[in-house]
C-alpha cells in the first residue's frame, strides 16, 4: 500500500490502475520519479519535443504549503517556452524592490531588474503548488496535442535494479506491486530522495547549526510588493533574523531565525507562533495561518548527477538554504539543461556522453549556488564575536555608503549560471558584449514585433544580427532554425545592439536548445557554425565512441 505523506492541495493525477500492473514488466524510453516542479518541467519539455515519458509519483497531487515562492526571470523564461509562465505571471505577485533593516533602521533598497526590455519580471512570488498545478495543467493541453506524456499518481518506487541496458523498478500502488522497465531513470525525488538512497550514495555537505520556522498568514494588509528582511528585528522573539514577503490569495510569508537548539514540538504550537506574528504585525492584527513548517539550513549536493542509466535533477541533486531562492529556481534549470540533452541521445543523434556534461554544467551550477548560500548564511548568523562585529559594522556603513552594499547578504538572490570554461563551449571570436558571451544564457530583447526569447523555441537556432546567415538547416540529422535580425528595423529600443553587438558591426550566435550561447562570432561560414554545433553535442566528449 503506498504510504500517503502529506495533505494534499490540488489532486492533479488520482489513481487508476493501468494494464501495465497486470503484465510482464514494459519497457520506457523515460521514466521520472516524482512529480514536484523539476520532474514536471522536464516531463512536459520532453514530451513536447516527441520524446516519450512516463512521471510515477507517490501522490495523486500537489502538496499543501507554500514551501518555494520567489520564482526568477529565467524560471519565467523557461516556463514561458513550456507553456506555463503567462499563468504564473498572471497569478504571481511580482516584485522587483527589496529592503534590507537592521533593528528597526532601514538601511538600504535595492531594484533587481532596473533596466527595461525584458518580457518577464525579476522576480514574482507564488506559492509551489500553482506552479505544479500549471505544469500539469499544460501537460494535459501537451496530451490533447498528441505529446506522449503518462503521470501515474499513487505508483512509488519501492526498489530498483540498475542493468546494463534499463533499470528495473518495483512499484507499489493502492492494487499492488508491479514491475516496470526504463531505458533511463531520472530521479527528482527530493532532498530525501529514496533513488539516492537505494543506490547507496552519498549526499555530502554542511548542515548549518541554525532552524527557521515559516508562517504563511492570510490577511489585509498595506505593505508594499516587497521583499523585506531584518537583520537582529526590533520585534519580540523574532531572533537573529526576519523575513516578509507577500504572495497571491492575501497571504503572506514570514520567516523567523529560531537557532539551532529548540523544541520544535513547542515552537510549532499554534500560540507560540502566534506569538512571533503578533510582535511583528502588532497586537490586535486580523489574520488567519495557513501552514507553517520548521526548516534547517542545508548546502549538500550528490558528488555526480549521472550514474549510468539514473540521472538525478533537482534537490535530489543538490540542496542550498532557502535564502536567495536557489533551489526550485536552479532546479528547473537542471531540467532545462538535461532534456534536449537526453531527447539527442534517445534519439540517436549524440552519443551517451553528451549526459556527462548535464553532471557536468549543473554540479557547476549547484557549487555557485551552494559558495552564494553558503556566505549568505554566514552573513546571516555570525560564528564568532568578531564576526558579528564585522557583519554590523557592514550594515552601519551601507545605511551612507554604496560602497558596502554589495557586502550586505541577506540572500544573494537567484540568477542563472553561466557555463565559463566547460567542455560543451565553442568559439568566441566577437569582442561583444559580457552578458551574452559563450556559456551564458540568452538576455532577452524587445524587437518590433514580439521578444527574443519568443523566437527560440527550443531548437538550436543560428542568431544573425546585421549580417546574412549561412544556409543550413541541419548538422548530422541535427535540425537548426535560423532568426535573422537588423537592428535598423528591428531593435525599436536599441536593446538587441546594447546586448548582442555592443560596438561589433554585426554578430552571429549559435544557441542551444536551452537558450544558452554556444558560439559566437562577427560573421560564420557554415562549416564554422556546424563544428560549433559539434562541440555543444559532446564530439570528442572522452567517453564518446
Amino acid at each position: 500500500m503506498v504510504d500517503v505523506r502529506y495533505d494534499i492541495a490540488f489532486q492533479l493525477y488520482p489513481y487508476a490502475p493501468v494494464s501495465a500492473q497486470t503484465m510482464p514488466a514494459q519497457r520506457h524510453p523515460v521514466i521520472v520519479v516524482g512529480g514536484g516542479p523539476i520532474g514536471m518541467a522536464l516531463a512536459l519539455d520532453l514530451g513536447r519535443k516527441g520524446t516519450p515519458v512516463l512521471v510515477l509519483d507517490d501522490h495523486d497531487g500537489v502538496g499543501q504549503g507554500s514551501r518555494a515562492i520567489c520564482f526568477a526571470k529565467r524560471t519565467l523564461e523557461i516556463a514561458n517556452r513550456l507553456g506555463a509562465g503567462k499563468r504564473m505571471i498572471d497569478k504571481g505577485v511580482v516584485w522587483n524592490v527589496g529592503k534590507v533593516f537592521h533593528g528597526d533602521t532601514r538601511v538600504f533598497q535595492f531594484n533587481l531588474q532596473p533596466e527595461g526590455g525584458h518580457r518577464c519580471p525579476a522576480f514574482i512570488n507564488l506559492q509551489q503548488p500553482y506552479f505544479e498545478k500549471f505544469l500539469v495543467d499544460e501537460i494535459r493541453v501537451a496530451q490533447g496535442e498528441g505529446a506522449p506524456i503518462e503521470i501515474r499518481g499513487r505508483n512509488a518506487v519501492t526498489a530498483m535494479d540498475q542493468r546494463e541496458d534499463h533499470v528495473l523498478l518495483d512499484v507499489d500502488t493502492p492494487d499492488g506491486p508491479y514491475q516496470i522497465e526504463a531505458e533511463w531513470l531520472i530521479a527528482c525525488d527530493g532532498a530525501r530522495s529514496p533513488i539516492r538512497d537505494m543506490m547507496g550514495l552519498s549526499f555530502d555537505g554542511r548542515v548549518f547549526e541554525d532552524n527557521f520556522l515559516i508562517a504563511d498568514v492570510k490577511m489585509t494588509a498595506d505593505f508594499p510588493t516587497e521583499r523585506w528582511f531584518w537583520f537582529e528585528p526590533p520585534f519580540k522573539d523574532a531572533g537573529q533574523s526576519a523575513l516578509l514577503h507577500k504572495q497571491p490569495d492575501d497571504i503572506w510569508r514570514i520567516d523567523f531565525q529560531l537557532g539551532w537548539d529548540i523544541d520544535r514540538e513547542k515552537e510549532l504550537k499554534e500560540e507560540n507562533i502566534r506569538a512571533r506574528v503578533d510582535a511583528m504585525l502588532g497586537e490586535g492584527a486580523d489574520y488567519e495561518l495557513e501552514w507553517t513548517s520548521i526548516y534547517t539550513f542545508q548546502c549538500r549536493r550528490m558528488r555526480e548527477f549521472r550514474h549510468d542509466r539514473v540521472i538525478f535533477a533537482g534537490d535530489s541533486a543538490h540542496q542550498v538554504s532557502p535564502f536567495g531562492a536557489r533551489g526550485a529556481n536552479s532546479g528547473v534549470q537542471d531540467a532545462d539543461n538535461l532534456a534536449w540533452k537526453l531527447d539527442l541521445v534517445l534519439r540517436g543523434l549524440a552519443a551517451d556522453a553528451l549526459l556527462d556534461t548535464y553532471s557536468e554544467e549543473r554540479a557547476y551550477g549547484a557549487d555557485e549556488n551552494i559558495l552564494n548560500s553558503t556566505r549568505a548564511t554566514d552573513f546571516l548568523t555570525p560564528k564568532s564575536e568578531i564576526s558579528k562585529v564585522f557583519r554590523d559594522a557592514i550594515l552601519d556603513l551601507a545605511k551612507a555608503h554604496k560602497f558596502a552594499r554589495p557586502m550586505v547578504n541577506s540572500g544573494r538572490l537567484s540568477i542563472p549560471c553561466v557555463y565559463d570554461g566547460l567542455s560543451l563551449n565553442g568559439p568566441d571570436h566577437l569582442d561583444g558584449p559580457d552578458r551574452t558571451r559563450v556559456g551564458a544564457p540568452c538576455a532577452d530583447a524587445p524587437l518590433q514585433d514580439g521578444f527574443l526569447l519568443d523566437n527560440l523555441s527550443g531548437a538550436f537556432t543560428v542568431l544573425a544580427i546585421d549580417t546574412d546567415a549561412p544556409a543550413l538547416t541541419e548538422v548530422d540529422g541535427i535540425a537548426i532554425t535560423t532568426l535573422v535580425l537588423a537592428t535598423e528595423k528591428d531593435d525599436p529600443t536599441g536593446a538587441l545592439r546594447e546586448r548582442y553587438l555592443g560596438d561589433a558591426p554585426s554578430a552571429i550566435y549559435l544557441i542551444r536548445p536551452d537558450q544558452h550561447v554556444a558560439a559566437r562570432w562577427v560573421t560564420a561560414d557554415a562549416p564554422a557554425i556546424a563544428d560549433a554545433l559539434r562541440t555543444a553535442i559532446g564530439r570528442g566528449c572522452a567517453h564518446d565512441t
